[in-house]
């Protein structure tokens, strides 16, 4: 599905997308400010990681494209089709950085350069890149195939999450996950959309950003923790508690942001 994606992307455009550079940087910074405030937390080691991967890493390549249709139309995904392909590569390869930095054995930078060339998304992305950067046509059966795949892979993830997700620790919650889905629904965007204004983005880029960045904790954050042997049912209620959340912040947000103009003509 990924390698779809990023092999339907054209890259010839990416000088002129300056939302997309604001994206890229408050993807960063998000990760710096939330590692650093792990750290005066107090977080044990092998929750960082998982709580810096929450706070950054958004569900832009299903929920957003969702999003973005929905506000903009066709022209919505258009615009969102740079952000996504870049921007996964970005959250994997930051995302094992961090899990293998807090959740390794043995953290050296051959480590984190094996971890991510053996992750199969980074795989799938790189290979699209190249397709789509090559003189090569994609196949045509490319989109259809896509299509097949994740209307079978996606429900089996919501499954395995929801057979991880204990309900009562969810109650519970303790600070973590409430803290982990706060930095993902109201930080993260907010930085995003912070940056973005000062780099002059305005109208439908600026909305499709902020969609993009105020969706809940992508899953397969949840996937990438379990094979890291990491803490999956936080990983999980972080997913589910962003998922429930996201309802009320992102309408919120765009409400907010539609009040000042700032975001263009939505459908």
């Amino acid at each position: 599905m990924l390698f779809a994606g990023a092999a339907q992307v054209d890259y010839t455009t990416l000088s002129s997308a300056r939302y997309l550079l604001a994206g890229i940087v408050a993807t960063l910074l998000i990760l710096a400010l939330s590692w650093y405030y792990s750290t005066w937390r107090g977080h044990p080691r092998e929750l960082k990681g998982i709580f810096v991967q929450s706070a950054f890493r958004s569900n832009l390549a299903i929920v957003g494209v969702a999003l973005t249709f929905s506000a903009y139309g066709e022209r919505g995904p258009i615009l969102a089709a740079l952000p996504i392909a870049l921007m996964t590569v970005l959250y994997n390869i930051l995302a094992v950085w961090v899990l293998n930095a807090t959740l390794g054995s043995v953290t050296t930078l051959r480590t984190v350069l094996l971890g991510i060339a053996q992750n199969p998304l980074i795989i799938g992305i790189t290979a699209g890149v190249c397709l789509s950067v090559s003189p090569l046509p994609a196949p045509a059966s490319l989109a259809p195939v896509s299509s097949g795949l994740s209307a079978f892979f996606l429900p089996l993830v919501l499954v395995s999450i929801g057979a991880s997700m204990n309900l009562s620790h969810l109650y519970k919650a303790g600070a973590l996950t409430w803290e982990a889905s706060f930095w993902r629904l109201c930080v993260a965007p907010l930085v995003g959309i912070l940056l973005a204004l000062s780099f002059g983005v305005r109208g439908e880029p600026l909305g499709v950003l902020f969609l993009l960045l105020a969706t809940p904790v992508a899953v397969s954050s949840h996937v990438m923790v379990v094979a890291a042997h990491g803490d999956g049912t936080l990983a999980a209620n972080i997913v589910v508690l962003t998922t429930l959340l996201s309802l009320v912040t992102i309408t919120i947000g765009f409400f907010v942001l539609s009040l000042f103009s700032l975001i263009g003509q939505t459908v």
